[in-house]
Order: C-alpha cells, then structure tokens, then sequence
C-alpha cells in the first residue's frame, strides 16, 4: 500500500494557475509510488523554508566517471534518520538521446517501463544540456537501469567538467530550412570526443550544438562553446510568383510593415509590379523574410556552415555570444567532416591546456584574447571574426595596404 500524500499547500498553489503544472504530473506518479510522496513532502519543505537540501556524492556505473547526477538529503530527524526517507536518494540519470531528438513510440514505452522498474517514473524529455532526464533512482538501482537503457543502445551523457551532451536539430528530416546535415555533424563530433565525455578531465564543460540554419532552434550561438550553423554562401533563392501570391494575400503594406522593414541591414526591396529584389552582399541570413515568406524564399544552393566559438550562459563574466572562427565551411566530403573534428580536437586541447577552473571557453577567450586563441588552435584571422564594428570614426590606415595584401594572398594560397 502506498504512503499517505504529505501536505503540500504551497505546491498546491502551483496547481491554481492557468497553465500546467508539474505538480500535477508529481501527483498522479504518487498515487503508487512512495519515493515520488515523499519528493514532493521534501519539496514542500524547500518551498516553505526556501532552502534547498540536496548534497552532492559519488554515483556513477562502472567504467564511467560522470553522467549521474548524485542527489542525497539532507534532511534528517534528531537521530540522523532522513525525515522522508523514501527519497533520501534521488539521483539523476542523463542518458544521450539520438541525434535529431527522433523517438518512436516503442522506445519511449520502453524507457518508461525500464524507469517504473528501477527508478521514480520520472523522466524529462528533455533536460537543458540535452539530455534525457532519468530523475529519481536508489544508488542500488543505478547500475542495473543503465546496463538495461544500455542494452537499448542508449548511452550515458556527460556530466561534471566533461565534454557534454550534443544537440542537434530535426533538420533536413522536416524543415526546409536546413543547410547541412546536422545529425552526421552531431554525431561525428560526439562520437570523435566520447572519452572526454565519459571521462571528465577538462577544467569545465565543454558543449558542441548544432543547427541547420541561423534561426538556430537548439539555441547554439548563446548555449554551446562550439557552435555549429548551417548557412549558404550563394544568392537567396527567390519565386516570384510565390512573391505575388504571398502580397496579394496578406497585401503591400504587410509585406513593407513586416518583411521588408524588418530586414536589419536593408537588403530587401519592393519593385512595383510586385516582385523582390535581395541585396545578398549585404543579406546576413537573418532568416526572417525566409520565416515569412517560405514558400517565396529559399536558402541559396551553395551550402555549408559557420562555426562559433564561446557561447555560455551566466558564470563568471556574464552571457556571451558565440564568436565566428570559420565564416564558411563545406560539409560534403569524408574530408570536410575530418576537418571539423580536428577543428574540434584543437578547440578541446587547447582548452585543456589554458583555460581556468570552472571556466568556459568564452572566457577563456576573453581572458587571453582572441587572437591568441586563433594562433593556439591555428587558424587566421580573418575581417569576418570581428566581434563588433568599431564605433570610433578615427582610425590609424597607416600600413593597411601591405596587411590588405598579405590577408589577401593567405586567402589565394588557401
């Protein structure tokens, strides 16, 4: 017989909003589950105190040095019992999901049965490292959940100072956006890289994304220390008829009002007979007319991506913004894809080497500068690397010309 459900009036009132809420979830997991009733009494008491009482420890599976997140109570009565100790053990699973995030309905089923077995029935699809979210799991039920989502062909992800997880959007699978072949990307990179994934020795985390286009779904330019956008180099495609039809529906002065006025470096003009001209030397793949307009516009059908470096959330510096290191790069041959895993291999090894603990690799650029991270990892610098124009109208030309030609010439012989 199950546990009688704790009090929880402060997680009640999460109930009596307008929106869903996960208490509800928690709720209907401990009509039969004791560790899911006293997860919530515990989370009542840290909602009540605002204090959290959860410590760390050391859980993993054998021959793996991270991807559980180890969780024990620290509430406890006058005799040192756990005040609710059904869930005085909590840890977290992360589990890599396939590339692309693509499931089927026997897999899911499947995890969930495997979850019920041997831990609280919780399972978040997905966490923010990409991860799915195996939450809730005795020490003792660690080892045989793994060996079983193991046998599935799911893998640990990463956890602690560690390569991480990789992300990669549906792509071509079903958005016509898409300009490279995301999941191959995704899964080179992880695959070149899973010893430092398994095995952390790096002075924090390091995480690879990867989208199809600039809209960027799996959030990679803010998120990622190596990011990975898909792109094109050539004119934007363009059907006119498409164009016409599109304005004849919604009319000029919502195409002018959201489309062309929108456009951040005005590449975009309306010509009178209804058809539309791009300027794709200035064009800078914003992705919002292409949003707008898709059935009238298109990527162009040279393909490929950019590559940035030293995306993060906040820590010790603050929000940052991936920086280009390569503008372009082709992904079509066996060739081009070992050359972004050594890209790769460089951008880890130099980070091993330089970087601060508990810091990122954004701020590690930021600290020694960006042009010694270019030279470490070997690359040039190139006019499309710049982090920001320059806002003083003064500015020394003297020697430009000889620099010009030199960048030049580097740019012939590559």
């Amino acid at each position: 017989m199950a546990k009688k459900m704790h009090d929880t009036p402060m997680l009640d009132q999460l109930e009596s909003g307008p929106w869903p809420s996960f208490v509800t979830g928690l709720k209907r997991l401990a009509k039969d589950n004791d560790m899911m009733v006293d997860l919530m009494g515990q989370l009542e008491t840290s909602y009540r105190t605002r204090k959290g009482y959860w410590k760390g420890g050391t859980v993993g599976v054998v021959g793996y040095g991270g991807g559980v997140i180890p969780r024990f109570t620290e509430l406890h009565d006058e005799n040192k019992k756990p005040l609710f100790p059904a869930a005085s053990e909590f840890h977290t699973l992360r589990i890599m999901p396939p590339a692309g995030m693509h499931y089927d309905t026997a897999t899911l089923r499947k995890f969930c049965d495997i979850w019920e077995k041997y831990g609280s029935g919780l399972i978040a699809f997905h966490g923010q490292s990409g991860d799915i979210m195996f939450q809730g799991c005795t020490t003792d039920n660690v080892q045989p959940a793994f060996d079983e989502l193991n046998e599935m062909g799911f893998d640990l992800g990463g956890a602690g100072p560690a390569v991480r997880t990789g992300m990669s959007c549906v792509g071509a699978a079903r958005c016509e956006q898409s300009c490279a072949n995301e999941q191959k990307i995704h899964r080179t990179l992880v695959n070149a890289f899973l010893d430092d994934m398994h095995r952390p020795a790096l002075p924090y985390k390091m995480k690879f994304k990867v989208s199809g286009c600039a809209n960027d779904c799996m959030n990679s330019i803010h998120r990622a220390d190596f990011s990975v956008i898909g792109t094109w180099r050539d004119e934007m495609k363009i059907d006119q008829n498409e164009v016409k039809t599109f304005i004849a529906d919604k009319g000029r002065k919502y195409v002018v009002d959201n489309v062309i006025s929108r456009c951040p470096t005005n590449a975009l003009s309306l010509n009178d007979d209804d058809t539309l001209d791009v300027d794709n030397k200035g064009c800078v793949r914003c992705m919002h007319c292409l949003n707008v307009m898709n059935k009238a516009l298109s990527p162009g059908d040279d393909k490929g991506v950019s590559i940035l470096i030293g995306g993060k959330r906040t820590l010790k510096i603050g929000d940052l913004m991936g920086t280009v290191i390569v503008p372009f790069m082709k992904m079509e041959s066996d060739e081009d894809y070992e050359k972004i895993e050594a890209l790769a291999g460089e951008v880890i090894d130099f980070f091993a080497e330089n970087a601060l603990e508990h810091e990122r690799t954004g701020e590690m650029i930021e600290r020694i500068g960006l042009v010694n991270f270019l030279e470490g990892i070997g690359l040039d610098v190139e006019p499309n690397m710049i982090a920001s124009p320059r806002s003083n109208s003064y500015v020394r030309m003297d020697g430009w010309d000889e620099e010009a030609q030199k960048w030049f010439e580097r740019k012939a012989q590559a």
